[in-house]
């Protein structure tokens, strides 16, 4: 048996390899369990490995699929972040604050997926209490990008997409507040997406911004985030947010019937908004952009320009709103009940203090800080306030938008990732690097990211796609028929195919 066709293989093949008994769930788990112990000390995409948890789950696993009553995910591997709780495992939030916590239950999609018999090896890093573009902030240690190890993967969920770029697991978990999940997609070469606010539970999901978090999927392709999300999604009554919605099979839909095969995507029309394609991308990603866009018009796709004229606000409204709700959600780490308590202190103020300001670091807190100050009295009307009508504003933007196509399209990112510390002093400049998704969380509509091309320096552009409400299977599908014509999602980073020599 040699590791190499598994290892490569998307979700659907690794299914049919599993029933058809070319593999068990068991040797499966072994071989990713294997190069997580072989990889991952250059690139720091997991915080914590569950050998034995994951070996016990694959072979329940394989249990089921002796018995012929498996699901698509069935003994497949994958990765959680770890904002996601998970009953008797360590749930760090890739904070100090939290290094010790043993979760006593676990988060809804953590209990969905594992209803579904897929096997959690693990918890992945992140920027700590997913607050930051770069997972740079993590307590754990920077996670490295698969395609060059000095750079940055993408927050705050790049443990998750360093894990899928790098073959450590072949789908993961995330979670997106103001990009998080497509902008990791982007950096480290993968598919990414972020659904309809809502669709997925919050239970279990330790908050950063509670009106933005949403969790999502990362596969290597469009097809692997369908599988997954499909196994995400589902009303959970004790989530107030959560949308009572029959449940969608996303990968069954990625293969009805085309009336024209040649273009699968004829009828379809997506926007290009002027105001994503104005002054700060660098040419290169203008270039890769305008190259995925013929493809998908060669595809049968219709493109015309709308315009958002609010969306250069969504930065400056979210940097607002969400540190407002991050300062409220955080308040209860005040080393009374659990997490991080300092050592000494002198009264339960002193108490208060130190447990906080040994527990969080510098990105929490000036998170912290900035959300303190806008609720505030004298400053709530002035800022937060006002914050909320221009995030209104974005939602009628799109609104407007969608009247006049089915899609919208541009850059998922300005940038390319950046070198590991190079925007350290700079927080402002790692902040616009989410410019392009933002908004898409401020009015709560789904977006997805793919691979569509590479700079100069090698490494990935992704193209950002963004749907009305519950358009998932939309994205998914026109990705999908993106990718079925272009192999950008099936190239490897050097580390990957090094590996395999």
């Amino acid at each position: 048996m040699t590791a190499a066709p598994f290892i490569d293989a998307p979700v659907s093949a690794l299914r049919r390899a599993l029933d058809d008994k070319k593999i068990s769930s068991v040797e499966l788990v072994t071989l990713f369990l294997d190069r997580i112990a072989a990889l991952d000390t250059s690139i720091n995409a997991f915080i914590t490995v569950d050998r034995d948890g994951a070996l016990a789950a694959a072979r329940a696993a394989d249990a089921r699929i002796a018995a012929g009553t498996a699901g698509p995910l069935t003994g497949i591997p994958l990765g959680h972040k770890d904002v996601f709780c998970t009953e008797g495992m360590l749930t760090t939030c890739g904070s100090k604050m939290l290094a010790n916590f043993v979760s006593p239950y676990d988060a809804h999609v953590v209990s969905l997926l594992k209803a579904a018999g897929a096997v959690s090896l693990g918890k992945t890093n992140m920027d700590e209490f997913a607050m930051g573009s770069s997972t740079e902030s993590s307590h754990f240690g920077p996670t490295r990008n698969p395609w060059a190890s000095d750079h940055v993967p993408g927050g705050s969920s790049g443990g998750s997409a360093a894990a899928v770029a790098a073959r450590l697991a072949p789908i993961a978990t995330g979670t997106d507040t103001g990009g998080s999940v497509r902008q990791p997609a982007s950096f480290c070469g993968i598919t990414g997406i972020k659904p309809t606010y809502g669709l997925v539970s919050r239970y279990g999901l330790i908050a950063y911004a509670s009106s933005l978090d949403q969790g999502g999927a990362f596969g290597a392709s469009a097809e692997d985030c369908a599988l997954l999300l499909s196994a995400m999604t589902g009303f959970d009554r004790r989530d107030s947010t959560s949308l009572e919605r029959p449940v969608e099979d996303y990968a069954a839909a990625l293969h009805a019937p085309l009336a024209d095969a040649a273009k699968p995507l004829a009828g379809l029309t997506i926007g290009l908004p002027k105001e994503f394609f104005a002054a700060g991308m660098s040419d290169e990603i203008r270039a890769a952009t305008a190259a995925a866009l013929d493809q998908y018009r060669k595809l049968g796709a219709v493109t015309r320009e709308i315009s958002l004229p609010n969306a250069n606000l969504a930065i400056p409204a979210y940097y607002v709103i969400a540190p407002a709700e991050a300062s409220s959600n955080l308040s209860r780490f005040d080393g009374v009940r659990y997490g991080h308590r300092a050592a000494t202190y002198a009264d339960l103020d002193d108490m208060y203090c130190k447990s906080r300001s040994e527990g969080f670091g510098a990105e929490v807190q000036r998170r912290i800080l900035v959300g303190t100050y806008v609720l505030s009295h004298g400053y709530y009307d002035a800022y937060y306030l006002q914050a909320q009508k221009l995030r209104r504003l974005i939602a009628e933007d799109f609104r407007r938008a969608f009247t006049e196509c089915d899609l919208i399209a541009g850059p998922t990112s300005p940038v390319t990732a950046w070198a590991l510390g190079a925007m350290r002093d700079d927080p402002v400049q790692m902040y616009l690097a989410d410019i392009y998704t933002t908004p898409v969380n401020l009015a709560g509509l789904p977006g997805i990211s793919h691979p569509a091309g590479f700079d100069a320096a090698g490494l990935p552009i992704g193209l950002q796609l963004i749907g009305n409400y519950f358009a998932e299977s939309r994205l998914l599908t026109a990705t999908h028929h993106f990718q079925q014509a272009t192999d950008w999602h099936l190239r490897q980073p050097a580390l990957l195919t090094d590996a395999q020599k």
